[in-house]
């Protein structure tokens, strides 16, 4: 009662002085708040909702990110390659493997406070955004056009601006976007043709939006770039030694510069994937026939691009039926691999460089099945061990098709097709599904193996001729279980089957060559006799000398490098005069041996 009386005295004495009326106002007695106030605008609304979100987003980003982010963005506005790589290949990766290995990096949105809201850095992280994504996560529809759109902004930020941009990024970080731009474009193409698991939403908008990663926006990309950079006219100009100040003006002031120059190059070998990829191989072949298959070319210098180029190149060969020059691709590539092994296990494409290497083994096995001859040993071990089994059954003739099929199946590109199903037309789409076309890979795969049954024959063939170096052509023929006749046709496949175009050496385009002999045995018929010649080509024992001496010189160096055992405590032995004696007396003569010890005389 006296806490009640005290609290309403002090609350009188409070507003003793106050007049209610006016500090209240008219509170609570003009109606309802919605009927005074306007109605807020819903997109002002919703804007409000996504900066809150921004901010929680950004709350939510740890430290170490955004001064990684600060970081990055100075070194790109200071063009400086060196920070500028460090970041890219080291700071990324790292912090992706630490906080990013499962969900997606902050979007753009969210770190645009950090970098001023710098939008060709904001484009540049979009697109590491969207590879993350592409290569860690499972990509929705929104990924897919939004990284189109971003691919967009990026182009025309380069190719459409006045002049060229002032921009430097490191040669790998621009072959990565080269190299992911085609993968996105593929990876979408091969998404878009599965029409049976699309939602009604996905469906309209793939109706409405046709143009997105089409096949004619894609080439026109780095057909362009080709050309503001002149690239084509940088090599032609470099191959024939002219000086830097005659190559600057043929290529203009987009030439000079080497974000343009490098990108121009790198989508030299991009086309090459693309009308791979699209089944177009002489094409293929044809735009790169200013690029030198050689270690002093350019894309030699990014590791990534280098493994690409000689993996299409040879599968493009492969096509054209040119086995002999696509093993000499296979094995320069891959023994290059082997060497650089050690180095290769640095960086960040280590795994991707292991799985193309692994395919070319498979294609590899292909080409020395169709085409036998002496290849390289170090190449020949590894392809017997990881498909031995294989390469036995594809010198059965038609027994091996099976294995033709598997090793093709798994090594090729995944092929695609420039024509996406007919999604504007409800009814088209319907008989799209009912009946769909052949996919693009066993296509290919049909035109291949056709060519390989028409080979069949020439194995068995050949293992006879083998043993011979003249034969009665009745006895061949017996021993093939054929007529004459059968097995003249057998013999003329085989005769062609060991006859290509083959590039040697003076060649300098990808689809130069001449017509040479790509077998190591060869015959003649005379009547009613078979003569048959064998090319037999010394072995090479400079490798195998040098294999085994630095085996034997790794043994040595883990000799030396071992500890000597312990000595075992001898049991201790009776003298003539009857002392004990605990062990052998040292030895005092004798020679020394390398490890310290005296060996007897």
């Amino acid at each position: 009662m006296s806490r009640k009386a005290i609290w309403e005295a002090d609350l009188d004495e409070d507003l003793q002085d106050v007049d209610l009326s006016l500090a209240i106002g008219n509170y609570g007695q003009n109606g309802l708040y919605d009927e005074v106030q306007p109605h807020i605008d819903e997109s002002t609304l919703i804007a409000v909702q996504q900066q809150m979100a921004q901010q929680a987003a950004f709350s939510q980003i740890p430290d170490v990110v955004k001064r990684f982010i600060v970081h990055f963005h100075q070194a790109v506005l200071d063009n400086n390659l060196a920070e500028i790589t460090v970041a890219y290949e080291s700071g990324w990766n790292r912090l992706t493997e630490k906080f990013y290995a499962k969900t997606e990096w902050p979007e753009a949105e969210v770190i645009a406070p950090l970098v001023n809201d710098d939008q060709i850095f904001l484009i540049l992280y979009r697109e590491l955004y969207y590879r993350h994504v592409y290569s860690r996560l499972q990509p929705n529809i929104d990924d897919r056009f939004h990284s189109y759109e971003n691919s967009c902004e990026l182009f025309n930020y380069l190719l459409n601006s006045d002049g060229p941009v002032p921009l430097e990024l490191p040669e790998q970080w621009l072959w990565d976007i080269i190299d992911e731009f085609i993968y996105q474009y593929q990876s979408f193409c091969v998404w878009r043709s599965k029409v049976k698991n699309k939602t009604d939403e996905e469906l309209v908008l793939l109706s409405e939006a046709s143009q997105v990663w089409s096949s004619y926006s894609v080439l026109n990309v780095l057909y362009s770039l080709i050309q503001k950079s002149h690239i084509n006219e940088h090599i032609v100009a470099t191959q024939q030694g002219k000086s830097a100040e005659q190559i600057a003006e043929i290529v203009g002031e987009y030439g000079t510069r080497p974000l343009y120059r490098m990108l121009g190059y790198f989508s030299i070998i991009g086309l090459l994937r693309v009308h791979s990829l699209l089944g177009d191989f002489t094409l293929a072949l044809k735009v790169t026939e200013n690029v030198e298959l050689n270690q002093k070319s350019p894309f030699t210098r990014v590791t990534a691009c280098h493994v690409t180029t000689y993996y299409y190149v040879g599968f493009c060969y492969i096509m054209l039926k040119r086995y002999s020059d696509a093993l000499r691709a296979f094995v320069s590539i891959l023994n290059f691999i082997l060497r650089m092994r050690q180095y290769h296990t640095r960086s960040y494409q280590y795994d991707q460089i292991n799985k193309t290497a692994d395919r070319m083994y498979a294609l590899f096995a292909i080409c020395n099945a169709l085409s036998p001859s002496r290849i390289d040993e170090n190449i020949s071990n590894i392809v017997k061990e990881r498909y031995g089994e294989q390469f036995a059954k594809m010198s059965r003739g038609e027994e091996g098709i099976p294995a033709f099929e598997e090793l093709f199946l798994y090594a090729c590109p995944k092929f695609i097709s420039a024509n996406p199903p007919p999604y504007e037309d409800p009814e088209l789409l319907a008989t799209y599904v009912e009946d769909p076309p052949v996919e693009p890979a066993q296509r290919h795969l049909a035109l291949f193996v056709s060519d390989v049954r028409a080979q069949a024959p020439v194995p068995t063939l050949r293992s006879f001729l083998k043993l011979y170096t003249s034969l009665d052509a009745k006895k061949l023929a017996s021993f093939l279980d054929a007529d004459e006749e059968e097995m003249v046709q057998q013999m003329m496949v085989m005769k062609q089957a060991s006859r290509s175009v083959s590039r040697v050496g003076s060649e300098k385009g990808l689809l130069d060559g001449q017509m040479i002999s790509t077998s190591d045995l060869d015959f003649a018929i005379d009547e009613n006799m078979v003569h048959i010649v064998e090319s037999t080509v010394g072995r090479r024992y400079a490798g195998w000398f040098i294999r085994n001496t630095e085996h034997a010189q790794r043994v040595l160096d883990a000799l030396r490098n071992s500890s000597l055992p312990p000595l075992s405590k001898a049991a201790p032995t009776s003298t003539q005069n009857g002392t004990e004696s605990k062990g052998p007396a040292p030895r005092t003569g004798g020679q020394k041996v390398a490890w310290g010890g005296v060996k007897a005389a």
